[in-house]
């Protein structure tokens, strides 16, 4: 090559290289690694909550699932997601008591039905009591008296309070300082509710034919609320002094 020759390479080259940096520059792909990285980061959130869900012993809330991850982090989007890749298979994620946890499709549930020996059904009067409860909590021994129109027995209280379906709340600010009482999250996750205000309402009842359809004028259903705050009229059980407070609660808490 000529000294002319290596002469023009050189203006070329420097020709090329000032439009280069004059010029717009073109965009190059980026590595498919990169590209895959946050999708790959998306896919490993979505399996640490699975394996957190999958050996748990009890529904997780999403704060304690959030525990696991940068402060911040969407966990109502991730749960969401994962669920909708659960639908359709033999486990589905399900939200139970504002809580998540895995559990079998209801279409399967026939595949894991075993013979077990008969429990013994609730009498109905336990059973008007737990929806009385359920319904107008925190309610009395005396106020479930007044609704059902019946004397109640100390039973019927020892029976539901037994199953872990409802819960001593508190005392009410009243003469005797009776007990008040609640629903407990066992009861939401044992009928399949997520929350309290999925009871069913004035209608749902009366087409189960749980109500009669004459019902007397202003009749209306209250409004569940199992809030655990305290109200306005209770205080803490344990706050109690020793001696203080009517004989027949205080045997209902022993």
């Amino acid at each position: 090559m000529t000294a002319k020759q290596v002469s023009r390479v050189t203006v070329m080259t420097e020709d090329e290289t000032g439009r280069e940096r004059s010029g717009p520059r073109l965009s190059l792909p980026l590595p498919a690694n990169v590209i895959a990285l946050q999708e790959t980061d998306r896919r490993e959130k979505l399996r640490i909550v699975e394996a957190l869900l999958f050996a748990a012993s009890e529904p997780l809330n999403e704060a304690t699932l959030g525990c696991h991850f940068v402060e911040g982090e969407d966990m109502k989007a991730l749960l969401e997601e994962l669920q909708s890749l659960y639908t359709g298979r033999g486990v589905n994620l399900v939200r139970v008591a504002g809580k998540w946890a895995f559990r079998t499709s209801d279409d399967l549930s026939f595949l894991l039905e075993r013979e077990a020996v008969a429990q013994r059904r609730l009498s109905r009067a336990a059973l008007e009591t737990l929806a009385i409860i359920a319904y107008h909590q925190p309610v009395t021994r005396a106020e479930i008296e007044e609704i059902r129109g019946v004397t109640m027995s100390r039973g019927t209280i020892d029976v539901l309070l037994e199953t872990g379906w409802i819960k001593l709340r508190g005392r009410r600010r009243a003469p005797g300082r009776p007990v008040t009482y609640g629903t407990t999250e066992f009861f939401l996750g044992h009928f399949g509710f997520d929350s309290i205000q999925d009871l069913p309402g004035l209608n749902e009842l009366k087409g189960a034919g749980l109500l009669d359809s004459s019902l007397p004028p202003g009749f209306s259903m209250p409004n569940p609320d199992d809030a655990p705050d305290l109200r306005e009229d209770e205080d803490p059980i344990e706050d109690e002094p020793l001696g203080e407070g009517h004989d027949e609660d205080r045997d209902e808490i022993a």
